[in-house]
């Protein structure tokens, strides 16, 4: 109620609620026309988007809502059992090889498997690597994903040299069979299953790049890298997502932990120490030299495996056999074969490994029913009418080409190591219910969890 006052200021009190009103409107005008204006933007940008890609020739698809595209509902699709549907429907719909729009780009999605082997054959002459910008950002710039022409292939031929054939009848097949043991040593009662094939792999791969073994230093590393991984496929900007700026955090952290072993064995052969065999040494002794963050980047993307596809195949290939008993009875018989001819102590060596015949088709038919890696994503460098290949050799769960992932050898023997001292000292039960999701990563929901129980021998923890 207003003060008592002169008339005509009272006239002026009795006009807010009608000024009020008249701004109110006004606002709700502006507000409906400033939809309305955005509402035919959009419409006409998608339009626009539409008539033009199909100017350019593009396979037919929709490229969803703008900005986001399709991408909302490809990571629904993917955080289920079954994201088949999301590529079925639209399959169905335009054909196997189709137009979306997908983490900020538009983008061709093909799920023809002669044409995928087209593209990876073709990387550096009609396409390159390219992913979407939090992948690119936390991998940092010198790593392999986002290394071109010479200095890639430089770089993947290195890294073969590592995990070929020949490292591993020297030295790596002694160091896998050592910390597989160790950490399966370790086991007592209820194991989650994907935890545990992380530690193993990540230890092998700390081993075989810096000639750690296993503590408390690897173990801070890896737990850091969980981070990492989790913000690949987040909004690249660390003000919209929690989940990325927790990832560049951690990112962060592991190129300081990495660095500062980096400087640490500079230091050491400065001063004449004896040059270790790991792949840091072979880095820091190139001709043409590496920075610390070269070797950094370098050491992140090779550890994405070691953290991610290769424990996954482990759990998986645990969890397929568990639900296929006559494979696991035919698996274990093959690998007390091999354990019989050896002492409990004594190591595999390569002639086992080779002799693992049934052992592959268990990783193969692993690979084939749940490949841990999606999609990969390519950049088109030019226009491609028509596309010409053979129908063989359409199962690539390592990749292809020039890009073929240089240690899908060291996988395999990681993998067959780790199911011969499973299947050899342990048996075990899967009690509860664990579902397989396939966003960001392939994995189960609850790691996978058994209930082991140690049989006779001799596995040691030490």
């Amino acid at each position: 109620k207003p003060p008592a006052c002169p008339l005509s200021h009272l006239h002026i009190y009795s006009l807010y609620p009608f000024l009020s009103i008249i701004i109110m409107a006004f606002s709700f005008s502006f507000t409906a026309l400033a939809l309305l204006i955005s509402s035919l933007a959009a419409a006409f940008l998608l339009l626009f988007r539409r008539t033009r890609y199909r100017r350019m020739g593009l396979p037919p698809g929709s490229l969803g809502f703008p900005l986001i595209g399709e991408t909302l509902q490809l990571i629904k699709a993917y955080k289920t059992e079954d994201p088949e549907p999301f590529i079925d429907e639209r399959v169905a719909r335009y054909g196997s090889v189709f137009t979306t729009h997908l983490f900020g780009e538009p983008t061709v999605f093909s799920a023809d498997a002669e044409t995928n082997r087209f593209v990876l054959q073709n990387e550096g002459k009609l396409f390159e690597c390219a992913y979407p910008a939090s992948i690119s950002n936390l991998m940092g710039k010198h790593s392999l994903i986002r290394m071109e022409g010479s200095l890639h292939k430089r770089m993947h031929s290195f890294t073969m040299s590592f995990a070929n054939a020949s490292a591993m009848k020297d030295h790596l097949m002694v160091d896998i069979d050592r910390l597989v043991r160790f950490n399966l040593g370790s086991w007592s009662s209820r194991v989650l299953l994907m935890e545990e094939s992380k530690k193993m792999t990540f230890d092998v791969a700390v081993k075989q790049l810096t000639s750690f073994d296993p503590g408390e230093w690897s173990e801070n590393l890896r737990k850091e890298y969980h981070l990492v991984i989790e913000g690949f496929f987040s909004l690249s900007h660390p003000l919209f997502s929690t989940t990325y700026r927790k990832a560049i955090k951690a990112r962060r952290k592991v190129a300081e932990a990495l660095t500062a072993v980096i400087m640490e064995r500079r230091e050491e052969e400065k001063e004449g120490a004896e040059r270790k065999t790991d792949m840091l040494a072979a880095l820091i002794a190139a001709d043409d030299g590496f920075s610390d963050e070269e070797i950094v980047d370098f050491f992140v993307a090779i550890l994405v495996d070691a953290y991610e596809t290769t424990p996954t195949i482990m759990t998986l290939a645990v969890k397929f056999l568990t639900e296929t008993p006559l494979a696991l009875a035919q698996l274990k018989e093959e690998h007390e074969k091999i354990r019989a001819m050896k002492s409990d102590s004594e190591s595999l060596e390569w002639s086992d490994y080779k002799s693992m015949t049934f052992t592959q088709c268990v990783v193969n038919e692993t690979l084939r029913v749940a490949n841990v890696i999606g999609g990969v994503f390519r950049r088109a460098m030019t226009d491609s009418n028509s596309v010409t290949t053979s129908p063989s050799k359409v199962f690539t769960p390592f990749g292809g080409g020039p890009r073929i992932c240089p240690g899908y050898e060291l996988a395999r023997v990681a993998i067959s190591v780790f199911l011969h001292h499973l299947v050899t000292s342990f048996s075990w039960v899967h009690e509860e219910k664990d579902k397989m999701v396939f966003f960001p990563t392939t994995r189960t929901q609850k790691r996978y969890p058994i209930t082991v129980k140690r049989r006779g021998g001799g596995l040691s923890s030490t």
